[in-house]
């Protein structure tokens, strides 16, 4: 059974990967380099499709490849979605989970909540997700992203 310790784990390595994914913005190998192995380590890109909407698209809202995620997550000259910024490279300082809830099977985990982004000037974007993991040799991997803006009337 997964433990919601280890779905805390698998947040905490996520944020700390979106935050280092920007502090190597200044240096783009090193970025793309870690990007790509951040994606290969939290996501189950080589099993198939993962079910991958982010906050900040409109045109392609749906990215279920590693290279869509990946364009999505540092954009760059070669970005796969013209529409994509570098969500990740923004940069951020911290990010924060609040879990709303969890289910917890044998393996597989669903949570979902709020997450908070800080910024270089501590301005803290709030976003609402939903993440998917499945136990893959031990490890938790997403399969299942989906974040976006709280509703603004």
């Amino acid at each position: 059974m997964i433990t919601k310790e280890q779905v805390l784990d698998a947040q905490k390595q996520w944020g700390e990967g979106v935050v280092k994914i920007g502090s190597l913005k200044e240096t783009r190998s090193a970025c793309e380099a870690f990007a790509s192995q951040f994606l290969d380590e939290r996501y189950t890109f080589e099993n198939g499709p993962v079910l991958f909407k982010p906050t900040k698209c409109a045109e392609e809202q749906f990215r279920p490849s590693k290279v869509e995620a990946l364009s999505y997550f540092i954009a760059g000259d070669d970005r796969k979605c013209k529409e994509d910024q570098g969500f990740a490279i923004n940069p951020w300082t911290n990010v924060r989970f609040e879990n709303s809830e969890f289910i917890l099977e044998e393996n597989r985990a669903i949570a979902m909540g709020n997450y908070f982004f800080t910024d270089l000037n501590d301005n803290v974007a709030k976003v609402e997700y939903t993440f998917g993991y499945k136990l893959i040799n031990g490890e938790l991997k997403i399969d299942l992203h989906h974040s976006s803006f709280p509703y603004n009337p």
